[in-house]
């Protein structure tokens, strides 16, 4: 049976634990100079609709890293922006590749294409989920922490795709997660109900962005505009100007609280420079646990 991971919702939590423990295992290979490749003759297609830094090129270092073959291919170089059908499209890749990477704004195209493939489909992020950003960050907090259990983790800002899949993993996990978005930017209501019913962790959605800092072992924000809301940022900075991440926020969080932006940062926005480049923030080394985290990614899925 082929692994998809189109939501963190897929996973189990041993399904969690094993990543972020071989993840930490190739990272520390990786330091040492020892390679791995489990992935020698495998093919990677990289499928992508918006535009991209860290993801692509964490996913292509980490396959080559595996001895693996990465392809990119945007979307409007197929025949599909010619209007051939997702699911032939899709058979068709199926035949070629090994592994689908795929970064697009509609979870129903993502989902579609798993349907109708033979080979594992991975969510390099669409508007509703990122689950590939959050297991890398949470491998980020097991590196700070020595664990992800017992932590106040905060977000601060949007209700976007990154805090839905923070609110996918904290189902799963029973994270103690605290959202503090304005009134009207909440994370979607069907995601976070279908998380509440599984009564794990903590999750709580509030309007007050010191409320949710206080004691927080972890802050995390992004962006106040995503991909494709870019017309929305004027009218957003006013309203969201209280949940910037700065010093006054770090300050009434735990002592050693760690910051994290899953980038680009649009520095003195939804972070402050000092705070960004202070010794509190970790937004380096959890971009760098992209690459490492897609390795175990694709290992599990098609080793």
């Amino acid at each position: 049976m082929k692994k998809d991971i189109l939501t963190l919702s897929d996973l189990e939590k041993k399904d969690f634990d094993h990543l972020f423990k071989r993840a930490a295992q190739l990272k520390e290979r990786h330091k040492k100079g020892v390679s791995d490749f489990p992935l020698k003759g495998k093919t990677l297609g990289l499928l992508f609709d918006k535009a991209s830094t860290r993801t692509r090129i964490s996913f292509e270092s980490a396959m080559v890293h595996l001895g693996g073959t990465p392809m990119f291919i945007s979307s409007q170089d197929t025949q599909m922006s010619r209007n051939e059908p997702i699911k032939d499209t899709a058979r068709v890749m199926s035949r070629y590749l090994d592994c689908l990477a795929i970064r697009t704004y509609s979870q129903e195209r993502i989902e579609e294409f798993a349907e109708y493939t033979d080979i594992p489909v991975i969510n390099a992020l669409t508007d509703l989920y990122h689950p590939c950003q959050v297991l890398s960050d949470l491998m980020t907090v097991i590196e700070s922490k020595g664990r992800y259990e017992d932590l106040k983790i905060t977000w601060l800002g949007d209700g976007n795709n990154v805090a839905q899949s923070w609110i996918n993993a904290a189902a799963v996990l029973g994270l103690n997660l605290t959202l503090a978005c304005p009134k009207g930017y909440y994370p979607d209501e069907k995601i976070l109900a279908n998380a509440l019913e599984k009564k794990c962790g903590k999750i709580t959605i509030v309007s007050n962005p010191e409320e949710a800092a206080r004691d927080a072992d972890v802050i995390y924000t992004d962006v106040w505009a995503s991909m494709g809301q870019e017309s929305e940022l004027e009218s957003r900075i006013k309203l969201f100007k209280p949940f910037q991440v700065n010093k006054t926020i770090v300050a009434i969080a735990a002592k050693d609280v760690i910051v994290m932006h899953c980038l680009p940062a649009h520095r003195e926005e939804e972070i402050s420079e000092d705070v960004l480049e202070g010794p509190n923030s970790v937004v380096w080394d959890q971009a760098e646990n992209k690459m490492h985290m897609h390795k175990a990614i694709l290992e599990w899925v098609m080793a």
